[in-house]
């Protein structure tokens, strides 16, 4: 086999990439990978790591002013520098892109820095080399959109938040979705002023109904000003400002405007056409449980694959592929049941499994149980912030379908919960676990009334 030849070939770095390639080479395979950006992907370089950096930043400013209440004082001005941020975040960031090149390097994989493109369903070119391989995996995850309204060159991206010159006095959102919440969560901990603007009456689609209401609520506690069923129909610049025009004929003058209204699959460029494969109308590459395209020696995961856009998903996929194809573990997959997942507001959410209106809408009998309780932290402290729990029961074998939480702490605890969820726990299970005092987490072992739907 020559130089440019492979036995598997990934396209994209990103978490899914970098774990399908180094098993793969660890099972033995000839592995090339090729990365025209930061190694690590959207996860390490514009997403999951830098963004739960600046919630940390963002809680400092709330854990501050409740320190009153147990006593502490400070003297003198508390002042927060964007820059000094920006600049740890770049440190940790490139630390964590040389451990990725390690990691492949030490693994045997050949790295290709540049973008490739397939000329033929065998070849890719990369910066002009011409790499061949028996197999490819296309792990080039998502972009963030811009929306179609006129003057949407004046808006910025969730990419672009992680490098601005300055933080902004005033920063409107658009969107409903984790993204925008969290940013907005992060930009009011720092001090800005948020406007959210939402085409849709809720926030959080396909959350549990109970968890998008009290985030609401919560939210406008903290001076987040929601625009819900409101959607922005021109953006132009004017002495240095960003005007936003409404559907509600309301003109926003805001320092900037961020664009987090979805993502879409980055296939645009890599010559799909040319390899045979054949994406969706939305560029998404269908696959089937093999992760297979059309292309059966062609496979993609990921965001790409649009299916649960996820970074631990990407990453066992991949890791699942490769024990199918060079570990000999033919029955080898993952299960996209139970699924949990975060989304780190202010207070943050957690969740598995089903939402009340899931299953109401698979006909589900089920039994509802939910506590809303102020924490003991902010006894003293006098802050109005609610904790939030909800479990969806079955009736009949009394498992425990979903498991809800917003509040403090709720990403770690739901980690937890969603082993007990996968091994499928009943409410008994629950009911005879010994709660840990005094905690937050221990209410949903101690929730014993139902709670009408």
């Amino acid at each position: 086999m020559q130089d440019n030849e492979f036995d598997f070939f990934v396209i994209g770095a990103g978490s899914g990439g970098v774990r399908a390639a180094r098993i793969a080479a660890a099972h033995g395979a000839k592995v090339g990978i090729a990365e025209g950006r930061d190694l690590g992907g959207t996860c390490v370089n514009r997403g999951c790591v830098p963004k739960k950096l600046m919630v940390y930043a963002a809680k400092f400013n709330k854990e501050f002013n409740d320190s009153a209440g147990y006593g502490w004082w400070f003297f003198g001005l508390r002042h927060f520098n964007w820059q000094t941020l920006l600049r740890n975040k770049d440190n940790e960031i490139k630390r964590l892109n040389d451990i990725y090149r390690t990691i492949l390097t030490d693994a045997g994989v050949s790295l290709f820095n540049g973008y490739a493109r397939f000329i033929d369903p065998h070849t890719v070119e990369i910066d002009g080399q011409q790499v061949k391989a028996r197999k490819f995996l296309i792990a080039t995850g998502g972009v963030p959109k811009l929306p179609d309204i006129k003057g949407a060159e004046h808006l910025v991206t969730s990419d672009d938040i992680f490098h601005l010159d300055k933080m902004p006095g005033h920063i409107v959102i658009m969107g409903g979705g984790y993204i925008a919440l969290e940013f907005a969560s992060i930009f009011k901990g720092l001090g800005s002023d948020v406007t959210i603007i939402h085409r849709n009456t809720t926030l959080l689609r396909g959350f549990d109904h109970d968890i998008r209401k009290t985030l609401e609520q919560e939210m406008q506690k903290k001076d987040i000003r929601l625009l819900l069923d409101c959607a922005p129909l021109h953006i132009r610049k004017e002495k240095g400002k960003t005007l936003i025009q409404t559907d509600h004929g309301e003109i926003i003058r805001c320092d900037l405007a961020l664009a987090a209204t979805g993502r879409a699959p980055n296939t645009a460029s890599l010559g799909l056409d040319l390899a045979g494969v054949q994406p969706s109308a939305n560029g998404a590459i269908p696959t089937n449980r093999d992760n297979q395209t059309n292309i059966p020696h062609i496979y993609a995961l990921g965001d790409i694959a649009n299916h649960h856009n996820l970074t631990p998903v990407a990453i066992e996929e991949g890791h699942a592929l490769v024990d199918r194809l060079y570990g000999n573990q033919p029955d080898r997959y993952i299960s996209y049941d139970n699924i949990p997942t975060a989304v780190f507001t202010d207070p943050p959410i957690g969740t598995v499994g089903i939402t009340e209106d899931q299953a109401k809408a698979d006909k589900i009998d089920y039994i509802l149980y939910k506590t809303s309780f102020r924490p003991m932290k902010y006894t003293l402290s006098g802050r109005d912030e609610k904790t939030f729990m909800k479990l969806i029961v079955a009736r009949d074998s009394h498992k425990v379908l979903g498991v809800h939480m917003l509040g403090e702490d709720a990403p770690e605890i739901i980690q937890m919960a969603a082993i007990a969820v996968k091994m499928g726990a009943t409410k008994q299970d629950f009911d005879a676990t010994i709660g840990v005092h005094p905690t937050a987490a221990e209410e949903f072992v101690t929730m014993r009334t139902p709670s009408q739907p």
